[in-house]
């Protein structure tokens, strides 16, 4: 914080009491036009302290304030939301006011347009008469009047959007497929029980469901989850909202085999069990974040049969929780009484009460904390008010970040509520306009891709909402732009080749984002199952700083439309931005690399995959003289890296003569560090020669043994 002389604030004092003629104050504006700038997304060129944010100038409050680094030239600009025609710009000035300035308009945020050059400037607040359009307004300071920065307290921009059917409307119901309920709903269990018979087995099904449950306690109500069923506590914390009962995912459906309970959630509750311990016997897309098990957690399902999952995050879990039939399993940033055993791959990071590492005997990798983690936005009743709440992030992370919960609260009226039927222009719409979206459950085909170009959108599924692109369109692009939260949904891979089903930045993109980085979380891509599908690329990260927590990139492996070109997808995550972080990698299937990271000074805590079964032969993955594609490739070029818990699984049906060089791939120097790998040939069906590069033991036979490298180099 600067400190000025005494002459300096008298003389700013005298220029906030004394205006000249030609200046009218804020409050005075001669503009029937509304105030489109006031709460919207504001960036500058710099500021001056954590204290004068832009944000500051375009709040309302003529007491908080933006102000900039002390040098010419400096810019404060503001996000209309949409297209407006401007009339007035009303700049209240601090003392550290612009001699000379420009005022701009811009459609794109790139290419800018003078609507009034101003000079000789003399503080005060300027109201000036402008007459243009555009979606952007900046404040373009040329020369200071003192030796501080620019400083404004509000800068205000009037006029007038949209035309036609005017703008869309953030807020209103949620849609046909969201079910809220509290204690005293009738029949509650029969709503469980209807919704389970239909989404039981309908692992390929149309039906999107969402449960939210309004804070109180409900007694003796069991919730099974089914496909594509979330169920979510709307409290603030999860302790809330309180089920003395269970909340139940099995795998009777499917002979007991639990390798195939995928798309399903649950969030933000807390349960005592009815026998003292809940079961969750799923698979990969299974999230189980926020919760509050007041007893024990049972991860295998009935009879203990073949159980491929999994991922906790948030969670506090009183007793122990017992893997048992478990492969492999990603904790983060929670709490267990105790954790009975693993069959792979466990892996831990800022879990009080986790198991120590012994990776080199046994299945467990533990970091004492996670280094930047930022949980999920979730959906809650504030009385009987809908808002999301967007969690802040943390660094070096431990325990859960309840009741706490640092963060903000956004209102349900800064969403469009995106309901089945609803269109990729309106989406689009409602995201230029400034709006987040909130999709209800539903499956949405697009026919143009959805792009998110605002600092700090938030576009949040429920019930595994789907996005299908039509045509060989990408799905979603975002921005190089800070803190996008993208959380919830699903991506389905449509009939034509899509290039990219998600990408976060543009190419080249090279913006630090490090205070408030982008989050991709419980977000899917599956290619291919629901019928064929086709994209070259699943997910690519172009972003610097992008934390990716928890996903799941499935080429499918069964369902309608698979074959080795029918459902072709060579990339599964492609790696470009630096000090990416990825919290739960699960990727798996993809017809050349699952994951090819080119960045700098990537991490990955939690790896997962198996090789694509139905390559036909050696030759068809052969490349550069290696017979396969690793699960896992650091680029050659890459000089930092580093790595922990990773698992890859071959199961080669279609030919099990294939002997895969290795699983991981890296390029050896000092700042790349892999930790705690391994490699499973499923069945006999498929070798690998060894676990990363050229060393390790190669797997053999037809037991499921790992062959592993606890450090490498």
């Amino acid at each position: 914080m600067r400190l000025r002389s005494l002459g300096v604030a008298l003389a700013a004092t005298a220029a906030l009491i004394t205006l000249p003629t030609t200046q009218l104050p804020a409050a005075a504006a001669a503009s029937a036009d509304t105030n489109l700038s006031q709460g919207r997304v504001a960036t500058s060129s710099s500021i001056e302290n954590a204290g004068t944010p832009a944000s500051a100038a375009v709040d309302g409050n003529t007491a908080t304030r933006w102000s900039s680094a002390f040098t010419d030239d400096q810019w404060l600009q503001v996000d209309l939301g949409a297209t407006a025609s401007i009339s007035q710009v009303v700049i209240n000035w601090e003392a550290a006011y612009g001699k000379d300035y420009k005022v701009q308009s811009s459609s794109d945020g790139s290419t800018w347009t003078d609507l009034r050059s101003v000079t000789g400037g003399d503080g005060g607040t300027d109201t000036l008469d402008v007459s243009g359009q555009g979606r952007y307004v900046r404040l373009l300071g040329i020369h200071r009047a003192t030796q501080w920065g620019y400083s404004t307290w509000e800068f205000q921009v009037f006029g007038t959007t949209g035309g036609g059917s005017g703008p869309i409307q953030g807020g209103g119901d949620l849609g046909p497929n969201v079910i809220v309920v509290d204690p005293s709903t009738p029949n509650l269990q029969q709503k469980f029980d209807q919704v389970f018979a239909q989404q039981e087995s309908a692992q390929f099904g149309s039906g999107r469901y969402q449960f939210l449950l309004k804070p109180g306690t409900y007694n003796g109500i069991n919730a099974q989850l089914g496909f594509y069923t979330s169920i979510s506590g709307l409290g603030l914390n999860p302790d809330d909202t309180q089920i003395n009962g269970d909340v139940t995912v099995d795998a009777g459906w499917f002979n007991g085999n639990a390798t195939q309970n995928f798309w399903r959630s649950a969030e933000n509750l807390a349960i005592r069990p009815s026998n003292g311990t809940d079961r969750w016997a799923v698979a990969q897309a299974a999230p189980f974040r926020r919760i509050h098990i007041q007893g024990g957690l049972n991860l295998a399902p009935n009879g203990y049969g073949w159980a491929s999952g999994g991922y906790i995050a948030d969670s506090k879990i009183d007793g122990t929780v017992g893997p048992y039939s478990q492969q492999q399993w990603y904790t983060r940033d929670s709490s267990v009484g105790g954790w009975t055993n693993g069959v792979w791959n466990m892996t831990f990071t800022g879990v009080q009460g986790a198991p120590a590492t012994n990776f080199d005997s046994g299945p467990y990798t533990t970091l004492d904390t996670t280094p930047v983690s930022r949980e999920k936005p979730f959906l809650y009743l504030d009385g009987s008010t809908y808002k999301v709440f967007v969690p802040a992030k943390r660094t070096n992370a431990r325990g859960v970040s309840w009741p706490a919960n640092a963060g903000t609260s956004l209102p349900l009226d800064r969403f469009y509520v995106v309901k089945p039927g609803a269109t990729a222009a309106t989406i689009n719409q409602a995201l230029a306009q400034g709006l987040n979206l909130l999709f209800t459950p539903g499956v949405y085909h697009l026919d143009r891709t959805i792009d998110v170009t605002r600092p700090g959108t938030v576009v949040l599924g429920l019930g595994l909402a789907t996005l299908v692109p039509d045509n060989g369109l990408d799905a979603m692009h975002v921005a190089d732009v800070d803190g996008v939260r993208l959380a919830g949904f699903l991506i389905d891979a449509g009939r034509a080749n899509s290039d990219t089903l998600l990408r976060i930045g543009e190419p080249g993109a090279s913006a630090d984002h490090a205070a408030d980085p982008t989050t991709m979380q419980d977000v899917f891509v599956r290619i291919g199952g629901a019928g064929p599908g086709l994209a070259t690329n699943s997910v690519v990260v172009n972003s610097d700083d992008v934390v990716i927590d928890h996903t799941w990139l499935w080429r499918a492996d069964h369902g309608d439309g698979v074959g080795w070109d029918t459902n072709r997808a060579d990339y599964g995550l492609k790696v470009n931005g630096d000090d990416v972080l990825a919290t739960g990698l699960f990727v798996e299937h993809f017809n050349k690399y699952d994951v090819l990271w080119s960045g700098e000074r990537g991490r990955t805590i939690f790896f997962q995959n198996e090789k694509a079964y139905d390559a036909p032969n050696a030759a068809a993955i052969t490349h550069d003289g290696i017979v396969g594609y690793a699960a896992y490739k650091v680029a050659d070029t890459v000089t930092q890296h580093e790595a922990w818990g990773l698992g890859s699984y071959c199961n080669y049906t279609s030919d099990p003569s294939i002997v895969q060089h290795h699983g991981f791939q890296v390029p050896v120097r000092s700042g790349v560090k892999m930790h705690d790998l391994l490699v499973i040939s499923l069945g006999g069906k498929g070798q690998y020669a060894h676990v990363v590069n050229d060393t390790g033991a190669p797997t053999s036979g037809t037991d499921t043994v790992p062959s592993k490298v606890t450090q490498f180099p």
